[in-house]
């Protein structure tokens, strides 16, 4: 069997046993506290007196989602040739500021462990205590050996598919989910605005906020702002 039939595998036998109770937030960041069940490889090559299963803990942070065009996405770095095509193609046929939603993640594991007791039963014992403290932002996931990266990374991509839409109208309900007449997105406006609001407040490293003007074609637009910050510190 190849990588990508492992990987289609493992995509296959991976099961949300506990969704969070919530879907991505539209103008904050979210955060997910997983359980990531798998059965131990050894128990395909030994008999076990009793059952064990092993737990993969950790936490999943989702960025607040960002309104991007095709433009900004083909001056991002870390794609390939292939992905640029594919961004000149998306402009080619919704132009290029047609806005889009971009998620970014970031993953924080804690703890792998040994636990005895079937899948089922262990899913169960953590869901039990899930429910004690309430935690609505916590998910448990059965996945596969030693392709649970996958497994998680299924569960993060549907995830994310069910909060689209939520996203979409929470951000039209609030007038962001269009463009203004320079082409750039209303809420890349407004959040250029906040990071020139930090970086002046000495929380934000300027060099980030020149990296977002320029993916997105303005910096001569707020050159002058920009140098104001590096005036006031004298």
């Amino acid at each position: 069997m190849n990588d990508q039939e492992r990987i289609k595998l493992a995509a296959l036998h991976t099961q949300v046993i506990r969704p969070p109770q919530q879907l991505l937030a539209t103008f904050g960041q979210t955060n997910i506290h997983y359980y990531l069940l798998t059965e131990p490889v050894y128990t395909e090559l030994e008999q076990q007196a009793r059952p064990e299963t092993v737990l993969r803990e950790g936490r999943v942070i989702a960025e607040r989602p960002r309104l991007v065009t095709p433009v900004y996405m083909h001056k991002l770095e870390g794609f390939g040739d292939d992905a640029r095509r594919y961004f000149e193609m998306i402009m080619r046929r919704h132009g290029p500021h047609a806005p889009g939603l971009l998620y970014t993640y970031k993953n924080e594991p804690k703890d792998t462990s040994i636990l005895t007791g079937s899948l089922p039963a262990v899913a169960n014992r953590i869901n039990d205590d899930i429910n004690e403290r309430g935690e609505k932002g916590a998910t448990i996931i059965r996945g596969v050996g030693e392709m649970w990266d996958v497994s998680l990374f299924k569960f993060i991509y549907e995830l994310t598919e069910h909060s689209v839409s939520q996203n979409v109208t929470e951000l039209q309900q609030h007038g962001l989910f269009g463009v203004d007449n320079s082409g750039l997105p209303i809420e890349a406006r407004m959040r250029i605005e906040q990071m020139f609001w930090d970086a002046s407040r000495g929380e934000l490293d300027p060099g980030l906020l020149k990296t977002e003007l320029e993916r997105w074609g303005i910096f001569d637009e707020y050159q002058d702002r920009f140098l104001d910050l590096f005036r006031r510190r004298r």
